[in-house]
């Protein structure tokens, strides 16, 4: 009989109602993460790859000289207002580098272009676009 309140045998297996409802919640939590992923790939791809730029430039620029290395803030960047700021916080950042980091600089404001800040990805990920 107890087996009547949790739910039907079907050939000597209890099926429970709340089964379903459960695997339902776990479909909606994949369809969702699929999701997230489809619609911010690009965009955080696209921010990996100048993160990974970054790293590897300020490797090749301050090469045996790591400890003095800075650790560029690209959504404190993407703050300013204008390139010419941009350009300008990076030079004083990087104004103790012996190379020339001109290269580096015009580089990485052309990159920041069109980049989204880390929060803005993590709003766009979830929120479906229409």
């Amino acid at each position: 009989m107890a087996a009547n309140r949790v739910g039907r045998r079907y050939q000597n297996k209890v099926h429970s109602p709340n089964r379903g409802i459960r695997e339902q919640g776990l479909g909606l939590q994949r369809r969702q993460a699929r999701v997230t992923v489809k619609y911010d790939r690009k965009e955080l791809q696209k921010r990996l790859d100048v993160e990974k730029w970054i790293d590897d430039s300020l490797a090749e620029l301050y090469s045996g000289r790591e400890l003095e290395m800075p650790e560029v803030n690209i959504d404190g960047l993407l703050d300013l207002l204008s390139d010419q700021e941009r350009g300008q916080k990076l030079q004083d950042m990087l104004h103790l580098c012996n190379n020339n980091t001109e290269p580096f600089i015009k580089e990485l404001v052309l990159k920041l272009s069109g980049l989204q800040k880390q929060e803005e990805l993590h709003k766009n990920g979830i929120e479906p676009h229409h």
